[in-house]
């Protein structure tokens, strides 16, 4: 279970956006996994039963604080953010975009390709913690990799003007 530490943190980071949070999900899935560790099944991989306590208890956390997430968004929507266009990327803000653009990707695609890409999960792992067949999961996979290649490529073309959209 100690081996699973650094990979659920990085999961919890992808999924909460906070530190402290991520710190906080970890802590719960394991004393969650320790008070129910009967029902780990043998010859079961150890690490996609913990992803999936973790994953339940983020969207179990996520439940209970829906009511205080529509107040913040309905604050979020009376101030009106900032549409400048970013400048040209540099070297250096390539990850940065990177984790932008995940963030840009529809959760059920994100989940997916963080399990699998950055996890290692296999599919079949994968498809386990998101209680999904694995032909579902490959699916996710492969729609979340060609909508974040469409996403780089938006990002990498110039905005177009007013004048170039009066033309098409």
């Amino acid at each position: 279970m100690l081996q699973t530490l650094p990979d659920l943190r990085g999961f919890a980071r992808f999924l909460t956006r906070d530190p402290a949070a991520a710190d906080d999900l970890v802590q719960d899935t394991i004393v969650r996994a320790l008070a129910s560790q009967e029902q780990f099944q043998q010859g079961t991989v150890l690490k996609a039963w913990l992803f999936t306590i973790h994953r339940n208890a983020f969207y179990e956390q996520t439940r209970r604080r829906s009511r205080e997430q529509e107040i913040m968004l309905d604050i979020e929507q009376d101030m009106q953010p900032s549409t400048a266009a970013p400048s040209r990327q540099n070297a250096r803000d390539a990850v940065q975009d990177l984790g932008e653009l995940l963030w840009k990707l529809p959760d059920l695609l994100r989940e997916a390709l963080i399990l699998v890409g950055a996890q290692e999960l296999s599919y079949e792992d994968a498809a386990r913690v998101c209680d999904v067949p694995a032909g579902t999961m490959r699916a996710r996979v492969s729609r979340a990799r060609a909508q974040l290649a469409e996403l780089a490529t938006e990002n990498t073309e110039p905005p177009e003007t007013d004048c170039e959209k009066n033309i098409t």
